[in-house]
Protein backbone atom coordinates (compact mmCIF):
# COMPACT_ATOMS: atom_id res chain seq x y z
CA UNK A 1 0.00 0.00 0.00
CA UNK A 2 1.30 3.45 -0.88
CA UNK A 3 2.09 6.05 1.78
CA UNK A 4 -1.20 7.79 0.99
CA UNK A 5 -3.63 5.09 -0.06
CA UNK A 6 -6.57 5.66 -2.35
CA UNK A 7 -9.57 5.99 -0.03
CA UNK A 8 -13.14 5.25 -1.02
CA UNK A 9 -16.41 6.31 0.58
CA UNK A 10 -19.66 4.46 0.02
CA UNK A 11 -22.54 6.65 1.12
CA UNK A 12 -22.60 10.42 0.86
CA UNK A 13 -25.22 11.31 3.41
CA UNK A 14 -24.32 13.63 6.26
CA UNK A 15 -21.93 11.07 7.80
CA UNK A 16 -20.12 9.85 4.69
CA UNK A 17 -19.94 13.32 3.17
CA UNK A 18 -18.22 14.87 6.17
CA UNK A 19 -15.69 12.04 6.45
CA UNK A 20 -14.92 12.30 2.73
CA UNK A 21 -14.58 16.09 2.99
CA UNK A 22 -12.06 15.73 5.83
CA UNK A 23 -9.91 13.20 3.92
CA UNK A 24 -9.97 15.40 0.83
CA UNK A 25 -8.95 18.45 2.86
CA UNK A 26 -6.03 16.47 4.31
CA UNK A 27 -4.69 15.71 0.85
CA UNK A 28 -5.89 12.16 0.23
CA UNK A 29 -7.02 10.99 -3.19
CA UNK A 30 -10.58 9.83 -2.67
CA UNK A 31 -13.48 8.25 -4.53
CA UNK A 32 -17.03 9.06 -3.49
CA UNK A 33 -19.87 6.71 -4.38
CA UNK A 34 -23.49 7.31 -3.46
CA UNK A 35 -26.95 7.46 -4.94
CA UNK A 36 -26.60 11.17 -5.66
CA UNK A 37 -26.30 11.82 -9.43
CA UNK A 38 -22.83 13.35 -9.12
CA UNK A 39 -21.46 10.21 -7.39
CA UNK A 40 -23.48 7.33 -8.83
CA UNK A 41 -21.11 6.81 -11.77
CA UNK A 42 -18.16 6.14 -9.42
CA UNK A 43 -19.40 2.73 -8.28
CA UNK A 44 -16.88 0.77 -10.34
CA UNK A 45 -13.93 2.76 -8.95
CA UNK A 46 -14.54 1.65 -5.37
CA UNK A 47 -12.93 -1.74 -6.05
CA UNK A 48 -9.60 0.02 -6.72
CA UNK A 49 -9.56 1.81 -3.35
CA UNK A 50 -7.16 0.49 -0.71
CA UNK A 51 -9.43 1.47 2.19
CA UNK A 52 -13.18 1.94 1.82
CA UNK A 53 -15.29 3.66 4.46
CA UNK A 54 -18.93 2.59 4.42
CA UNK A 55 -21.49 4.99 5.85
CA UNK A 56 -24.92 3.86 4.73
CA UNK A 57 -28.21 3.49 6.62
CA UNK A 58 -28.80 0.63 9.08
CA UNK A 59 -32.45 1.25 9.85
CA UNK A 60 -34.50 -0.21 12.65
CA UNK A 61 -37.97 -0.94 11.28
CA UNK A 62 -41.08 -2.68 12.59
CA UNK A 63 -39.50 -5.84 11.11
CA UNK A 64 -36.27 -5.35 13.10
CA UNK A 65 -32.68 -4.26 12.46
CA UNK A 66 -31.87 -4.07 8.73
CA UNK A 67 -28.29 -4.77 7.58
CA UNK A 68 -29.04 -5.16 3.88
CA UNK A 69 -27.70 -1.80 2.68
CA UNK A 70 -24.31 -2.42 4.30
CA UNK A 71 -24.21 -5.89 2.76
CA UNK A 72 -24.87 -4.40 -0.68
CA UNK A 73 -22.16 -1.77 -0.12
CA UNK A 74 -19.55 -4.40 0.74
CA UNK A 75 -20.08 -6.00 -2.65
CA UNK A 76 -18.29 -3.03 -4.22
CA UNK A 77 -15.03 -3.47 -2.27
CA UNK A 78 -12.10 -5.03 -4.11
CA UNK A 79 -10.55 -8.36 -3.17
CA UNK A 80 -7.97 -8.06 -0.40
CA UNK A 81 -8.92 -4.46 0.37
CA UNK A 82 -9.99 -3.02 3.72
CA UNK A 83 -13.62 -2.11 4.36
CA UNK A 84 -14.29 0.09 7.40
CA UNK A 85 -17.95 0.18 8.37
CA UNK A 86 -18.91 3.48 10.02
CA UNK A 87 -22.61 2.65 10.08
CA UNK A 88 -24.09 1.70 13.46
CA UNK A 89 -24.05 -2.10 13.66
CA UNK A 90 -26.06 -4.34 15.94
CA UNK A 91 -23.51 -6.46 17.88
CA UNK A 92 -22.50 -9.53 15.90
CA UNK A 93 -23.12 -7.90 12.52
CA UNK A 94 -19.47 -7.32 11.58
CA UNK A 95 -18.58 -10.93 12.28
CA UNK A 96 -21.46 -12.13 10.11
CA UNK A 97 -20.48 -9.80 7.28
CA UNK A 98 -16.85 -10.94 7.46
CA UNK A 99 -17.99 -14.52 6.97
CA UNK A 100 -20.05 -13.47 3.97
CA UNK A 101 -17.18 -11.43 2.43
CA UNK A 102 -14.17 -13.58 3.20
CA UNK A 103 -12.03 -11.93 0.49
CA UNK A 104 -12.20 -8.50 2.17
CA UNK A 105 -10.96 -7.25 5.55
CA UNK A 106 -14.19 -6.08 7.21
CA UNK A 107 -13.58 -3.78 10.20
CA UNK A 108 -15.98 -1.69 12.26
CA UNK A 109 -15.16 1.85 13.39
CA UNK A 110 -18.22 3.48 14.98
CA UNK A 111 -18.87 7.12 14.19
CA UNK A 112 -19.57 9.69 16.88
CA UNK A 113 -20.67 12.67 14.79
CA UNK A 114 -23.22 15.14 16.14
CA UNK A 115 -25.68 16.24 13.49
CA UNK A 116 -25.12 19.94 14.21
CA UNK A 117 -21.30 19.62 14.36
CA UNK A 118 -20.53 16.80 11.95
CA UNK A 119 -17.77 18.56 10.00
CA UNK A 120 -15.86 19.50 13.15
CA UNK A 121 -16.30 16.06 14.72
CA UNK A 122 -15.05 14.29 11.58
CA UNK A 123 -11.87 16.37 11.60
CA UNK A 124 -11.37 16.35 15.39
CA UNK A 125 -12.44 12.93 16.71
CA UNK A 126 -12.42 12.35 20.45
CA UNK A 127 -12.14 8.58 19.89
CA UNK A 128 -10.83 6.33 17.14
CA UNK A 129 -12.12 2.82 17.80
CA UNK A 130 -11.37 -0.07 15.45
CA UNK A 131 -13.25 -3.34 15.88
CA UNK A 132 -11.85 -6.57 14.45
CA UNK A 133 -13.93 -9.64 13.58
CA UNK A 134 -10.78 -11.75 13.96
CA UNK A 135 -7.76 -11.10 16.16
CA UNK A 136 -4.69 -12.14 14.20
CA UNK A 137 -1.66 -10.42 12.70
CA UNK A 138 -3.35 -9.68 9.36
CA UNK A 139 -6.29 -7.92 11.01
CA UNK A 140 -4.04 -6.07 13.45
CA UNK A 141 -2.04 -4.79 10.48
CA UNK A 142 -5.26 -3.74 8.74
CA UNK A 143 -6.25 -1.82 11.88
CA UNK A 144 -2.87 -0.04 11.93
CA UNK A 145 -3.36 1.03 8.31
CA UNK A 146 -6.77 2.49 9.12
CA UNK A 147 -5.55 4.31 12.23
CA UNK A 148 -2.69 5.78 10.18
CA UNK A 149 -5.12 7.57 7.84
CA UNK A 150 -7.60 8.79 10.46
CA UNK A 151 -7.26 12.21 12.09
CA UNK A 152 -5.45 11.94 15.41
CA UNK A 153 -7.61 11.36 18.48
CA UNK A 154 -6.77 11.47 22.20
CA UNK A 155 -8.26 7.99 22.63
CA UNK A 156 -7.41 5.10 20.30
CA UNK A 157 -8.50 1.52 20.89
CA UNK A 158 -8.38 -1.67 18.85
CA UNK A 159 -10.83 -4.25 20.16
CA UNK A 160 -13.19 -6.93 18.93
CA UNK A 161 -15.85 -5.88 16.45
CA UNK A 162 -18.57 -6.88 18.90
CA UNK A 163 -17.04 -4.71 21.62
CA UNK A 164 -16.88 -1.76 19.22
CA UNK A 165 -20.52 -2.31 18.29
CA UNK A 166 -21.52 -2.33 21.96
CA UNK A 167 -19.55 0.87 22.64
CA UNK A 168 -21.66 2.67 20.05
CA UNK A 169 -24.99 1.27 21.22
CA UNK A 170 -24.18 1.78 24.90
CA UNK A 171 -23.32 5.42 24.25
CA UNK A 172 -26.49 6.19 22.33
CA UNK A 173 -28.61 4.18 24.76
CA UNK A 174 -27.15 6.03 27.75
CA UNK A 175 -27.84 9.42 26.20
CA UNK A 176 -31.36 8.31 25.26
CA UNK A 177 -32.02 7.46 28.92
CA UNK A 178 -30.46 10.76 30.01
CA UNK A 179 -32.85 12.72 27.78
CA UNK A 180 -35.92 10.83 29.03
CA UNK A 181 -34.81 11.14 32.66
CA UNK A 182 -34.20 14.90 32.29
CA UNK A 183 -37.73 15.26 30.93
CA UNK A 184 -39.15 13.32 33.89
CA UNK A 185 -37.33 15.52 36.43
CA UNK A 186 -38.39 18.62 34.47
CA UNK A 187 -42.04 17.66 34.73
CA UNK A 188 -42.08 16.83 38.44
CA UNK A 189 -39.96 19.86 39.38
CA UNK A 190 -41.95 22.38 37.36
CA UNK A 191 -45.20 20.90 38.71
CA UNK A 192 -43.93 21.98 42.12
CA UNK A 193 -43.07 25.49 40.95
CA UNK A 194 -39.32 25.05 40.46
CA UNK A 195 -37.25 26.70 37.72
CA UNK A 196 -35.86 24.01 35.38
CA UNK A 197 -33.03 26.28 34.19
CA UNK A 198 -31.69 26.47 37.74
CA UNK A 199 -31.93 22.71 38.25
CA UNK A 200 -30.34 22.01 34.88
CA UNK A 201 -27.45 24.37 35.67
CA UNK A 202 -26.85 22.67 38.99
CA UNK A 203 -26.90 19.23 37.38
CA UNK A 204 -24.55 20.31 34.61
CA UNK A 205 -22.03 21.52 37.19
CA UNK A 206 -21.69 17.94 38.44
CA UNK A 207 -18.67 16.57 36.58
CA UNK A 208 -20.20 13.09 36.68
CA UNK A 209 -23.24 14.30 34.73
CA UNK A 210 -22.17 17.24 32.56
CA UNK A 211 -24.31 19.63 30.51
CA UNK A 212 -25.16 17.53 27.46
CA UNK A 213 -28.68 16.20 26.80
CA UNK A 214 -30.36 18.06 29.66
CA UNK A 215 -32.18 20.64 27.53
CA UNK A 216 -35.84 19.65 27.50
CA UNK A 217 -36.86 21.52 24.32
CA UNK A 218 -34.32 20.55 21.70
CA UNK A 219 -33.86 20.80 17.93
CA UNK A 220 -32.74 17.34 16.87
CA UNK A 221 -32.08 18.26 13.23
CA UNK A 222 -31.16 21.57 11.63
CA UNK A 223 -34.26 23.30 10.32
CA UNK A 224 -36.68 21.14 12.29
CA UNK A 225 -38.78 22.71 15.03
CA UNK A 226 -37.61 21.87 18.56
CA UNK A 227 -39.53 19.41 20.68
CA UNK A 228 -39.20 17.05 23.61
CA UNK A 229 -37.68 13.60 23.81
CA UNK A 230 -34.71 11.74 22.35
CA UNK A 231 -34.98 12.22 18.60
CA UNK A 232 -32.76 12.60 15.57
CA UNK A 233 -31.62 9.93 13.15
CA UNK A 234 -29.83 7.82 15.78
CA UNK A 235 -31.54 7.70 19.16
CA UNK A 236 -34.98 6.37 18.19
CA UNK A 237 -33.74 3.59 15.93
CA UNK A 238 -30.76 2.62 18.08
CA UNK A 239 -32.78 2.20 21.27
CA UNK A 240 -35.26 0.03 19.39
CA UNK A 241 -32.40 -2.10 18.03
CA UNK A 242 -30.75 -2.32 21.48
CA UNK A 243 -34.00 -3.45 23.10
CA UNK A 244 -34.53 -6.01 20.33
CA UNK A 245 -31.01 -7.36 20.92
CA UNK A 246 -31.51 -7.43 24.70
CA UNK A 247 -34.66 -9.49 24.38
CA UNK A 248 -32.93 -11.91 22.03
CA UNK A 249 -29.73 -12.38 24.07
CA UNK A 250 -31.38 -12.34 27.54
CA UNK A 251 -34.90 -13.67 26.93
CA UNK A 252 -35.45 -14.53 30.62
CA UNK A 253 -34.78 -11.01 31.92
CA UNK A 254 -38.34 -9.74 31.86
CA UNK A 255 -37.56 -6.78 34.13
CA UNK A 256 -34.75 -5.52 31.88
CA UNK A 257 -36.84 -5.81 28.73
CA UNK A 258 -39.82 -4.16 30.46
CA UNK A 259 -37.62 -1.24 31.53
CA UNK A 260 -36.29 -0.70 28.02
CA UNK A 261 -39.78 -0.89 26.53
CA UNK A 262 -41.10 1.59 29.11
CA UNK A 263 -38.35 4.05 28.18
CA UNK A 264 -39.25 3.66 24.51
CA UNK A 265 -42.95 4.28 25.23
CA UNK A 266 -42.27 7.35 27.37
CA UNK A 267 -39.96 8.78 24.73
CA UNK A 268 -42.55 8.17 22.01
CA UNK A 269 -45.10 10.08 24.11
CA UNK A 270 -42.71 13.02 24.52
CA UNK A 271 -42.04 13.11 20.78
CA UNK A 272 -45.71 12.82 19.81
CA UNK A 273 -46.98 15.38 22.33
CA UNK A 274 -44.44 17.95 21.07
CA UNK A 275 -44.68 17.02 17.37
CA UNK A 276 -40.98 16.20 17.16
CA UNK A 277 -39.47 13.76 14.61
CA UNK A 278 -42.77 12.01 13.93
CA UNK A 279 -41.46 10.78 10.57
CA UNK A 280 -38.51 9.06 12.24
CA UNK A 281 -40.71 7.60 14.97
CA UNK A 282 -43.08 6.14 12.39
CA UNK A 283 -40.18 4.73 10.38
CA UNK A 284 -39.01 2.70 13.38
CA UNK A 285 -42.30 1.59 14.93
CA UNK A 286 -44.74 1.69 12.01
CA UNK A 287 -47.89 3.59 11.11
CA UNK A 288 -49.51 3.15 14.51
CA UNK A 289 -46.66 4.91 16.31
CA UNK A 290 -47.97 8.40 15.51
Amino acid sequence: MSEKPLVGFVGQGWIGKHYADDFEERGFSIVRYGLEPQYAANKGQIKDCDIVFIAVPTPSTPAGFDLSIVRDALGNVGQGKIAVIKSTMQPGSTEALQEAFANVFVLHSPEFLREANAAYDAAHPARNIIGLPKDDQAYQEAAKRVIAVLPEAPYVRVCTAREAEYIKYAGNGFLFVKVVFANLIHDIATAEGCDWATIMEGLAADARIGPSHLTVMHESRPGVAPGRGAGGHCFIKDMAALRELYERVLPDDVEGATLLRALERKNATLLKDSGKDLDLLEGVYGDGAV
